[in-house]
C-alpha cells in the first residue's frame, strides 16, 4: 500500500491540516537543527491522515497522533529523548475507544486508557471503561524494556507506528507528497515555507490552535498579586482588587539555603525545594485581594479580604523573570503539558525554613503541633489572622521555620523571581491557583 508522506512546520488539530507545508529537504534541515516540524501520513483517497508525527528535538519531544476515518484522534503517544541519544522513552500514551461512529472526539463518555512511564521503571496504567468520571482501574503496567523504549530512527526512516491500529498488515510504501498541495486555509492556497525557513509556530499568522511542543506550567502574572489596585478574577468571583500586601514576620536563613516544602510530608529525605539566598533575615508577606459578594445568610452585600499567595522577599528589586523551582528528582524533559513541580502536602501546609537546620526545625514542628508537647522551647503557634500558623527556631544555628496554610492537600508550585542580573529577589507560593488579571477600567490591559 502506498502511503503519502508530507512535511510542515506545524499541525492545526482543529482544521486537521498542516500549517506551512515544507519539502522533505527543509524538514531534514529543521530536524538537524532541533526545530519543530510535523510529518503527515495519508492513505490516498482518505480525507483525514492516518497519523501525524510531531517533532521537536530541542524539547526532547516526539509525539504521535493517530486518527480514525471519522477524523477523531484515537491515540496520543508522547515520547521523550533522554540521556541516550539513540532511544526514546514512551513517556505518556492515551487511547480513546469510541463505541459509536457518531460519538464526538474526546467525548467524556468514551472509554479510554492511559499509560504513564518513567525511565527508572516506574509506571501507571489507568483504564476508564465508562469514560471520564465513570470510575477508573489503576494498575502498574508489566512492560518489558522494548515496550518502554524505542530506538530513534534516522530522518526519513520512521515506520508507520499506527499501522496495527489501522489494521494494516502489509509493509507500506512511502511516497513523498507534493508540499505545494496544502489542505488547509491557514497558510494560504498553495503557500509553502521556504527551504530551511527558521519560522516557528506562533510566528506570523499561525493560528493559536496550531500544535506546539508541550510546556510545563507557566508562572502567570505573579507580580500583579502584590501590586495594589490591580483587578483580578479567580473565575468564581467576577472582580477582586489587589490590596497592600501584609507583612507578617521575618525568617532567618543563616545557612544561605532557603527550604520550601511541606513539613507534614517529610520522610527524612530533607526539604523538597531549596533555593540559594545570601545568609540573612528576610521578610515574609502575603498577597491579598478584596471583593464583595452576596451573603445569603445575612441577605446583604458583604466585602471581605482573602489571601492568594505567600512570599519570601529577598529584595525590593522587581523580578525581571520567574522560574519554577525544581526538586532534586525533577526532570523537565519528562514534563507533560502544564505539569507543575513543587512540594507535596498531606495536611494543607507548606513552610519556608532554613535548610541548614531543616531536621531540627521539622522535629520541633512535629513535637509542638503533632505531639502537642506543652511549653516547648523553640515552638509557637501564631494567631495573627494570617496564613502563617506555626514558627519554630533552632537555638544553635539561629535558623527559623514558618509554616503556612494552603487551600488543601496536593502539590504546590514554588516560583523564584530573579532580577535582570539573575539574582533571587523573591520566592512565591500561590495557595489557590493563579488569578486572571482583568483589564483596567479605562480599557487598557493591566498586563501591558
Amino acid at each position: 500500500m502506498d502511503i503519502e508522506v508530507g512535511y510542515a512546520q506545524a499541525w492545526d488539530p482543529e482544521a486537521r491540516a498542516p500549517w506551512r507545508p515544507i519539502s522533505a529537504g527543509a524538514a531534514r534541515e529543521r530536524d538537524a537543527a532541533g526545530l519543530p516540524y510535523v510529518v503527515v501520513y495519508r492513505e490516498p483517497g482518505r480525507e483525514v491522515p492516518l497519523e501525524v508525527r510531531l517533532v521537536s528535538w530541542r524539547d526532547h519531544y516526539v509525539g504521535l497522533w493517530a486518527y480514525d476515518a471519522q477524523g477523531r484522534r484515537t491515540h496520543d503517544l508522547d515520547m521523550r529523548l533522554l540521556d541516550e541519544p539513540t532511544r526514546l522513552l514512551r513517556r505518556y500514551t492515551v487511547a480513546w475507544h469510541y463505541t459509536d461512529p457518531e460519538m464526538p472526539e474526546f467525548d467524556e463518555k468514551c472509554p479510554r486508557s492511559t499509560v504513564e512511564l518513567f525511565p527508572d521503571g516506574r509506571g501507571q496504567r489507568t483504564q476508564e471503561p465508562r469514560g471520564k468520571g465513570g470510575g477508573a482501574h489503576v494498575t502498574s503496567p508489566a512492560l518489558g524494556d522494548d515496550e518502554r523504549w524505542m530506538d530513534r530512527p534516522a530522518f526519513g526512516e520512521w515506520p508507520l507506528l499506527s499501522a496495527e491500529a489501522h489494521g494494516l498488515t502489509d509493509p507500506p510504501t512511502f511516497v513523498e507528497a507534493d508540499p505545494g498541495k496544502c489542505q488547509c486555509q491557514c497558510a494560504g492556497e498553495g503557500q509553502v515555507a521556504g527551504e530551511g525557513a527558521a519560522d516557528e509556530p506562533g510566528d506570523g499568522d499561525a493560528p493559536v490552535t496550531c500544535w506546539r511542543p508541550p510546556r510545563p506550567a507557566q508562572p502567570g502574572p505573579i507580580d500583579k498579586l502584590f501590586l495594589p489596585g490591580v483587578r483580578v478574577t479567580d473565575g468564581y468571583h467576577p472582580e477582586m482588587t489587589v490590596v497592600e500586601p501584609r507583612r507578617v514576620a521575618s525568617l532567618r536563613v543563616p545557612s544561605g539555603l532557603l527550604a520550601v516544602s511541606g513539613p507534614d510530608a517529610d520522610e527524612g529525605d530533607g526539604p523538597r525545594i531549596t533555593v540559594p539566598v545570601p545568609p540573612g533575615e528576610y521578610v515574609l508577606d502575603e498577597a491579598r485581594v478584596r471583593y464583595s459578594y452576596h451573603c445569603e445568610w445575612r441577605n446583604a452585600e458583604v466585602t471581605t479580604t482573602a489571601r492568594t499567595a505567600v512570599r519570601f522577599l529577598v529584595s525590593e528589586t522587581p523580578a525581571a523573570a520567574w522560574e519554577m523551582a525544581l526538586g532534586a528528582d525533577d526532570d523537565p524533559r519528562l514534563f507533560v503539558e502544564e505539569q507543575i513541580a513543587g512540594f507535596d502536602t498531606d495536611g494543607a501546609t507548606g513552610c519556608f525554613a532554613d535548610a541548614g537546620a531543616w531536621e531540627s526545625l521539622v522535629a520541633l514542628y512535629e513535637r509542638g503541633l503533632i505531639q502537642g508537647e506543652p511549653d516547648l522551647d523553640g515552638y509557637e503557634d501564631l494567631d495573627d489572622g494570617s496564613l502563617f500558623m506555626q514558627r519554630t527556631w533552632d537555638e544553635t544555628s539561629g535558623g527559623d521555620l514558618m509554616a503556612f496554610a494552603t487551600t488543601g492537600d496536593g502539590t504546590y508550585p514554588v516560583w523564584v523571581g530573579r532580577s535582570a542580573a539573575g539574582e533571587v529577589v523573591a520566592v512565591v507560593v500561590p495557595i489557590e491557583g493563579m488569578p486572571e488579571v482583568l483589564a483596567e477600567r479605562d480599557g487598557a490591559d493591566a498586563d501591558a
